[in-house]
């Protein structure tokens, strides 16, 4: 008799890794693809931690209220080190008036002490993280760093940016249309 029940047994098996199998390969019609993050869209959500000891996790909710330019970026980026420097003379200038700067190093896990030496050598003092996984350049949908997003107060995307001169008169216009429309 237990002969007679192992085919059974076996085509329930079978069956079962079929449906599992199809469910997998299927995955992308069945989840809804996340909403596109583009100007006037809601800014997703990140999780990235401080670089000086102890760590600390920030999130988006840490900065919301103020307007906030987050910055991208990564070390060995050239791009990156150019555009660093106009970003803290713009911090330097408009944090009073509300604005927050945050840059997010996307560089693989164990660069801490990489990245904290970047931020003494450049002289930062706006917020500086670490996204050890990268998680933020998927749930910003970046392909390529650097890349900024300029976020309303309410937590709107009102621009995005790519290399820039942050100390320019147009990039100065673009930040000051964004603390009129921000608020404090």
């Amino acid at each position: 008799m237990t002969s007679e029940r192992r085919p059974w047994k076996l085509a329930v098996a079978g069956g079962l890794a079929m449906i599992a199998g199809a469910a997998w390969l299927l995955r992308p019609w069945l989840v809804a693809p996340p909403p596109p993050v583009t100007v006037g869209a809601m800014a997703p959500d990140f999780h990235a931690s401080t670089v000086t000891a102890p760590a600390q996790v920030r999130t988006l909710g840490d900065y919301a209220g103020r307007p906030l330019l987050l910055n991208l970026w990564a070390t060995w980026c050239q791009p990156c080190r150019e555009e660093m420097p106009s970003f803290e003379r713009l911090y330097r200038d408009a944090q009073a008036r509300g604005l927050r700067i945050v840059a997010v190093s996307v560089d693989d896990a164990g660069a801490d002490a990489k990245i904290a030496d970047f931020v003494a050598r450049y002289g930062l003092t706006f917020d500086v993280l670490h996204d050890r996984r990268s998680r933020v350049m998927a749930q910003y949908q970046v392909r390529g760093v650097p890349e900024t997003f300029l976020i309303a107060a309410d937590g709107r995307i009102v621009a995005t940016q790519f290399i820039r001169d942050w100390a320019s008169p147009a990039s100065r216009a673009l930040v000051d249309s964004l603390l009129l429309a921000g608020g404090r």
